[in-house]
C-alpha cells in the first residue's frame, strides 16, 4: 500500500481552495489536513501538522509565498513547497527556484497538473508547469555557463601547478623560491596569477583551495 501523502493548501480564494481539495482528493493517497487563508496561518498550521507538501499562493495577505517559504526554512521544518500563482514572470520563477522550491504551478492550470506535481514533489523531484517550460531552459543554460566559465586547475601554467602544489604541502615562498631554485619575487608573483586566475580572495584563501585540492595535484 502506497504512503499518503499530507498537503496543506494555503491560498486567500475559498472557491479556488475548495476546487483545488476536490480534485486533490479525488486521490486516495492524497489528503488535504489543513487549509490557511493567509501567510501567517500558514505558517502556523504547517508547524501544527506537520504536511508533507504545502501548497502556496505567491501573494497572499500577511505573508506571500515566498516569506512562507523562508520562514519554514528558519523554523527548519521537514516540507517541501509548490508555489502557485498567477505570474507568469521568469524574475519570480527563478527567485521561487532559487530559494528551494520544489514546485511552480500556474493556477490556471492547477486543476489539470496538480496531482503530478505534488507526485513528482513528495518523490523527490520537480514540477514546472509546461508553459513556464522556456524559463528553465534558460535556468538550465545560464547554470551550464557559469559551470563551463567556473575557472580550474587546467587555467593554470605548469610553473603555477607546481607552485600550487608546494603550498598545498603548506611551504612558504621561501621554501618555495629554494626548492624551485627562483627568487622569493617570483614565487610571490606566482601566486598573485594563481589567485587572479582561480579568482581567490583573501589572505588564507590560497592555501585553503591548495589543500582541499591537493589529490588533484599530484
Amino acid at each position: 500500500m502506497e504512503t499518503e501523502i499530507k498537503l496543506l493548501i494555503a491560498d486567500d480564494h475559498p472557491i479556488f481552495r475548495r476546487g483545488l481539495r476536490a480534485v486533490i482528493e479525488a486521490d486516495p493517497r492524497l489528503k488535504v489536513i489543513a487549509e490557511a487563508g493567509n501567510g501567517a496561518t500558514a505558517v502556523d498550521l504547517i508547524r501544527q501538522t506537520r504536511p508533507d507538501v504545502a501548497l502556496l499562493d505567491l501573494d497572499m495577505p500577511i505573508k506571500d509565498g515566498f516569506e512562507v517559504t523562508r520562514d519554514i526554512q528558519e523554523l527548519k521544518l521537514d516540507v517541501d513547497v509548490i508555489f502557485l500563482t498567477m505570474h507568469k514572470t521568469e524574475k519570480l520563477f527563478n527567485a521561487a527556484l532559487d530559494l528551494g522550491v520544489k514546485g511552480y504551478v500556474l493556477k490556471d492550470s492547477a486543476m489539470t497538473e496538480i496531482i503530478d506535481c505534488i507526485k513528482a514533489v513528495n518523490g523527490g523531484g520537480s514540477y514546472v508547469s509546461p508553459q513556464l517550460t522556456t524559463f528553465m531552459v534558460g535556468r538550465n543554460r545560464r547554470a551550464a555557463a557559469l559551470i563551463k566559465q567556473k575557472p580550474t586547475l587546467n587555467d593554470l601554467t605548469p610553473a603555477e601547478h607546481r607552485i600550487l602544489k608546494l603550498i598545498a604541502e603548506e611551504k612558504t615562498s621561501r621554501e618555495i623560491a629554494a626548492e624551485s631554485f627562483i627568487s622569493i619575487r617570483t614565487v610571490e608573483h606566482h601566486r598573485a596569477n594563481i589567485c587572479l586566475k582561480l579568482d581567490l580572495h583573501g589572505a588564507n584563501a590560497l592555501i585553503k583551495f591548495a589543500v582541499a585540492h591537493k589529490s588533484e595535484l599530484l
